[in-house]
């Protein structure tokens, strides 16, 4: 299967599933691609801008699969974990990366406090919490000159001045923000992607 063809069976099964589980909202699901897949996907905008050999990637918070499932459908040399406590999320996604044939994704049940053994080149985090507690869950598990990336609205400024004090604890800055936009033919959401090293 190439990407594209992936993607197309990954929209069927996600909203033929979505139809029981309520993944994601029954009003969003009409946005599958735009809203969710298209926004993972921004983290190509990270990847051409901050050039390196990533071996693998954590998702904190995976959810439904965004932005798991997305990467590790894009991007098949990068190992990718999805993880999250909720356990029928966690048994949809792991249905869903057999179903594809996913050999770069693991889906694990659990929270990420007790991922303490492992450690990962990039992490990612989409409308999970506020900044500061994802640094405060990510930053003791990304390798040093890492990178945690955060999918964000546009107005996060504030978010960024409430986490400088856990950043600072874990000798980590904000490096970038890159922002993008999703359209829909109905509206136009500005988004940015926070990107913060581990120094």
């Amino acid at each position: 299967m190439d990407n594209t063809k992936t993607f197309q069976k990954f929209q069927e099964i996600f909203l033929e599933k979505n139809k029981f589980l309520n993944l994601i909202s029954k009003k969003d699901a009409k946005y599958l691609w735009e809203k969710h897949i298209q926004d993972s996907l921004a983290i190509k905008l990270f990847f051409d801008r901050h050039k390196k050999n990533y071996k693998n990637l954590l998702d904190i918070g995976t959810g439904g699969g965004f932005p798991s499932l997305p990467i590790a459908i894009a991007y098949p040399n990068i190992q990718v974990v999805g993880i999250d406590s909720i356990r029928k999320k966690i048994l949809a996604i792991e249905e869903f990366a057999k179903t594809l044939e996913l050999k770069n994704f693991t889906a694990i049940c659990d929270r990420v406090e007790n991922l303490k053994d492992q450690k990962f080149d990039i992490i990612t985090s989409r409308a999970v919490a506020k900044l500061e507690q994802i640094v405060k869950y990510a930053l003791p598990i990304l390798e040093k000159n890492g990178y945690l990336v955060v999918y964000k609205s546009i107005l996060v400024q504030d978010e960024i001045k409430d986490a400088e004090k856990v950043m600072k604890k874990f000798r980590a800055k904000v490096v970038d923000i890159i922002e993008y936009q999703l359209k829909t033919n109905e509206d136009v959401f500005e988004r940015n992607l926070v990107v913060i090293k581990h120094v």
